[in-house]
């Protein structure tokens, strides 16, 4: 059922925000050129891999040797915007549309931080991931990795329709007052390198 809500309703979404989305490329292409969209290998449901998509919010600026920049200096003010209202995510209705991504999950991560799950922690994956989620609402980037994991976790071992509406409800006006975006110090998260919880 969650399935096929998510199938028409996305679709919906894509149909009547197209011009929106189209608009908003054009917007991103204008300020930093090619490509348009930020693509990446992400895991979904029981690690499969799948390619999500974003709108691309940093530029290509290297230094002298080639290696790129921090996040930090590379994000753009229309990035910023962007991610402030969480626009950059529009692309992701087609992940939904496709069925890599649900409405709402635990958020896809790297695929690198596979390895370095608690088998508790790995269990976030027992569910197809989400544009939004438990975690996203309940602090989102500003959070622990740990209390992050364990938000997912719980939202695995409850799920229901109820609950994802109001993960949805919630949501909006998380975006509305841009709470959350990053940690302090970072443009999102620091990396994950492993529960400090770990015996």
């Amino acid at each position: 059922m969650k399935r096929i809500l998510d199938f028409f309703s996305s679709a919906v979404l894509v149909m009547f925000l197209s011009p929106v989305i189209f608009l908003i490329g054009v917007i991103v292409f204008v300020s930093m050129g090619r490509p348009v969209l930020f693509t990446q290998v992400r895991p979904g449901l029981k690690g499969k891999p799948f390619r999500i998509y974003k709108f691309r919010t940093m530029n290509n600026l290297a230094d002298q040797s080639g290696n790129m920049l921090s996040d930090e200096m590379r994000l753009t003010g229309v990035g910023r915007f962007l991610r402030r209202l969480s626009i950059d995510e529009l692309p992701q209705l087609f992940n939904v549309v496709k069925g890599d991504l649900s409405f709402v999950g635990p958020r896809p991560l790297l695929m690198e931080y596979l390895p370095l799950y608690t088998p508790d922690q790995a269990r976030r994956h027992d569910v197809r991931p989400g544009i939004t989620g438990w975690a996203q609402i309940n602090g989102r980037n500003v959070i622990t990795w740990e209390e992050r994991f364990n938000l997912d976790v719980w939202y695995v071992d409850h799920n229901s329709l109820r609950l994802d509406i109001e993960i949805l409800l919630r949501t909006v006006f998380k975006v509305l007052k841009g709470e959350g975006i990053s940690a302090e110090g970072y443009v999102t998260m620091p990396k994950f390198t492993g529960s400090r919880t770990e015996g």
